[in-house]
């Protein structure tokens, strides 16, 4: 004997069932019109055996088809029923099922019925089950609606009003495009005409909604539809089954949304940018209005002015990196990017700001006595576009503050609630990264470039002997700063050294080493050392600070595998001696622009083993342009590095054009993508002193050989009208000659050459170095070289094969030369 647990009638309009129910559409005199898959699997029977028959013949016990009669008479009032029956399988067998009937509109003005059935369990077939199953079905926030094949709405029960806000007055006999105009709607209905077309169902269809109780607020809705069929397979109509995922569709946009902020946000180092990208990436999808405001001091790379929890409210300079808005051209906004921002003393902003805590206003307060009575031009801002809702999050990373973001919203949309908050701070926490990435990048990068702004020479001048011209492009091009160095530095005798150098990589590191470098050839271009030695000693230099920097951090240094190339030009002689360790070839071109490549020794890098270097001299006629670069101005991919060599010296057989001319003319043939290294090239054009300005005598090693010194170098100032300078003169050749008979050995020369300066040279066979002394008051001696280092601008001694030279400067005008 079957069993069946009723439930009263209810009053209401009931739910629909869920999606694993097998459902079948009854009509006014008790015939089965409709029948689903999901029947068939319950009761065995097929639609073709269903269809047509009475319902009540498929019921196990006739008794239950007169209390469905008498159900029936009070589903006319639209009263549904439901409990637990006995259903008669087509195998004989009794299967106890949940049954639901409920009233549609059919055509006409008939009654049809929607039966629902699920198979009962003997979980749920004690005492309390119909009751349970009512309320199950009640209380189930599925919202089911039957539409016809013209997409008319012939029944829906209340889940569905509750979801969407349209009464059920108000969609029945209408279609949903009818009733809620629009892309979405448009969009469900051809889901649905599909449907009907090729019975196949469609799952999880999303659309979006604005409800009627809750307009302001975006709804997210998966609708899933399948076809209802008579016996012989005739449509007729579309069954729709909906829930609302907004939250569920919200939480997976929010986790796509901070995805796209990891690849949107922070895609340069630059700080006004990647706050400009914030505001981008979240209007409109979180606020209708937003505004990023940096402290002053983050775009230029400095520590921030405030801290959190800072006791006093001294609030910093503040300046808008990012704004965006739904409206173009942001006419909300009080300040363009760039501009200085106001922040009021007292404003949730300094609190924030001192705090260090998010402050959410979901409904914006502009009534008399708030902060805003202190701000009227925002307050106006607020009233013009409708602002009633906002965020401020303070932007904050290891400790430091570094600004605030404001979020907004404006007309219909939604208040900011607590979650939209969390949101919010999530995404200004990933955005701080990116800006304190970008303000550390700031700081390093302004502090190498200042390195190497101080330590590349400012201004070049090749005195007498030398025409200059330089330039300099670093393959890091956005850094701008790397390892290579160039300089010319003014000896002794009006000769001019020119040196070219390659420190291995780019950067801060690379400018450092560059520097000691420059410091050390510096150093020892003073000391008036040929090109061999000077580079012999550089090397073992490098050698010794390899050695320091292996004891303190276990690796070489960066200098070592450096390469330099170091000339000296004397344009007395118009001879350049010149050696390279591991550097480039210059490239020598004529004053009638024939170009050669001296056959010099390479040497060996500095600081990667024993080196030796030979110098080569070469005579250069006045005229002569010599050209020293570093390898990444002739290197490329696809040739030789010889190749580009001779490519530059094409470019520079031009010797009449001018010298800034022609590095710009080198500069423009490189290839406009990243270079492969640093290039540098200093172009100099040389001189040469007239014999006239150079006065040279041999002198016998004897002391009256000093007043006779004396008398030809007043003799030949008075010829260059240099009469003013004559006893200083007189002083400083007598000191050099005496000490030369005293101390030195013959053959003794006495040179004065006349340029910029007043040159006095005495040369002799000793290699003896003469010492600066400070004679006590009962020293009848010992003065001389003091004398002549206070009269003189510069003074010193260089040594040659053939002895040494003694030398001392004097400045003159050189508008009477």
């Amino acid at each position: 004997m079957a069993r069946t647990e009723e439930t009263t009638p209810s009053t209401g309009r009931g739910t629909g069932p869920t999606m694993g129910a097998a459902m079948a559409v009854v009509d006014a005199d008790g015939s089965v019109i409709a029948w689903t898959r999901a029947a068939q699997r319950l009761t065995g029977r097929p639609a073709a055996e269903a269809v047509g028959r009475p319902a009540a013949q498929m019921l196990a016990v006739p008794e239950y088809a007169r209390k469905a009669s008498a159900h029936a008479d009070r589903g006319r009032s639209g009263d549904s029923w439901s409990g637990i029956v006995g259903l008669r399988r087509r195998d004989g067998s009794t299967v106890h099922a949940h049954l639901r009937a409920c009233p549609l509109a059919g055509q006409g003005g008939r009654t049809q019925w929607l039966v629902t059935a699920v198979e009962a369990t003997d979980a749920v077939t004690g005492p309390l089950s119909a009751a349970g199953v009512e309320a199950l079905l009640s209380g189930t926030p599925i919202g089911i609606v039957v539409r016809d094949p013209a997409l008319r709405c012939v029944w829906v029960n209340d889940a569905l009003a509750l979801q969407d806000g349209i009464p059920r007055e108000k969609r029945l006999g209408r279609r949903l495009t009818e009733v809620l105009p629009g892309p979405e709607t448009e969009s469900a209905e051809a889901v649905m005409r599909q449907v009907l077309h090729t019975g196949t169902p469609m799952i999880d269809h999303a659309y979006r909604a604005w409800p009627a109780t809750d307009g302001r607020q975006e709804h997210s809705f998966s609708t899933s539809f399948f076809r209802l069929e008579d016996a012989q397979g005739h449509t007729l109509g579309v069954c729709a089954m909906s829930v609302d995922v907004t939250d569920r569709q919200r939480a997976r946009e929010r986790l796509a949304m901070l995805s796209e902020a990891g690849t949107r946000i922070g895609t340069t180092l630059d700080v006004m940018r990647t706050g400009q990208e914030l505001a981008d990436l979240v209007v409109p999808r979180v606020a209708d209005y937003v505004t990023v405001d940096l402290v002053d001091s983050v775009p230029r790379g400095e520590e921030s002015l405030t801290r959190l929890g800072a006791p006093n409210r001294h609030i910093p300079a503040f300046r808008r990196a990012g704004v965006a808005s739904i409206h173009e051209g942001t006419p909300e906004s009080l300040w363009a990017r760039g501009d200085p921002v106001f922040v009021p003393t007292s404003s949730p902003f300094t609190d924030v700001l001192t705090s260090g805590r998010s402050h959410l206003e979901p409904v914006l307060d502009t009534s008399l006595g708030t902060w805003l009575d202190r701000d009227r031009e925002r307050l106006d801002k607020i009233r013009e576009h409708r602002m009633h809702s906002m965020m401020i999050v303070p932007i904050h990373a290891r400790g430091a503050v570094l600004g605030v973001a404001v979020f907004v919203r404006m007309d219909d949309s939604a208040p900011f609630e607590a979650d939209d908050l969390g949101f919010a701070e999530e995404l200004v926490a990933r955005a701080a990264l990116s800006l304190d990435n970008a303000r550390r990048y700031v700081r390093e990068r302004t502090a190498s470039l200042a390195l190497q702004r101080n330590l590349l020479p400012r201004h070049l001048t090749g005195g007498a002997a030398v025409e200059v011209a330089s330039r300099y492009l670093p393959s890091d091009t956005h850094d701008g700063v790397g390892g290579d160095w160039f300089d010319v530095i003014p000896l002794s005798g009006a000769r001019v050294a020119l040196v070219v150098g390659d420190v291995v990589g780019h950067g801060i590191n690379a400018a450092a080493a560059m520097g000691r470098l420059r410091a050390a050839v510096h150093t020892l271009a003073n000391l008036d050392l040929p090109p061999d030695e000077l580079l012999a000693h550089l090397d073992d230099t490098i050698w010794r600070l390899a050695d320091e920097a292996a004891d303190i951090h276990g690796h070489a240094t960066t200098e070592a595998g450096a390469t330099c190339l170091y000339a000296v030009y004397d344009p007395v002689t118009r001879c350049c001696a010149m050696a390279r360790a591991g550097h480039p070839p210059p490239v020598v071109i004529s004053a009638q622009g024939r170009v050669t490549i001296p056959d010099l020794p390479s040497g060996l890098p500095l600081g990667v083993g024993q080196a030796s270097f030979e110098a080569v001299e070469l005579e250069l006629p006045e005229g002569s342009v010599l050209a020293l670069y570093t390898d990444g101005l002739v290197e490329r991919r696809d040739e030789d590095i010889e190749a580009g060599m001779h490519r530059l010296g094409t470019l520079l057989a031009q010797p009449d054009r001018p010298l800034e001319e022609l590095c710009s003319a080198v500069l423009d043939t490189l290839p406009t993508k990243a270079l492969l290294d640093d290039a540098t090239l200093l172009l100099a054009r040389t001189r040469s002193l007239s014999p006239a300005q150079v006065a040279c005598w041999n002198l016998p090693d004897e002391p009256a050989a000093v007043a006779h010194a004396r008398a030809l170098a007043t003799a030949r100032l008075t010829e260059w009208g240099l009469e003013r300078v004559a006893d200083t003169t007189e002083l400083i050749v007598s000191e050099l000659v005496t000490n030369a008979i005293r101390h030195g050995a013959a053959p003794i020369t006495l040179r004065l050459i006349r340029h910029h300066v007043l040159v006095c040279e005495v040369t002799d066979a000793s290699d003896t170095v003469p010492r600066l002394r400070h004679a006590r008051v009962t020293d009848e001696g010992g003065r001389g070289l003091f004398l002549v280092s206070q009269m003189s601008s510069r003074r010193g001694t260089r040594y040659s094969p053939a002895g040494k030279t003694v030398w001392a400067e004097q400045e003159i005008d050189a508008t009477r030369i």
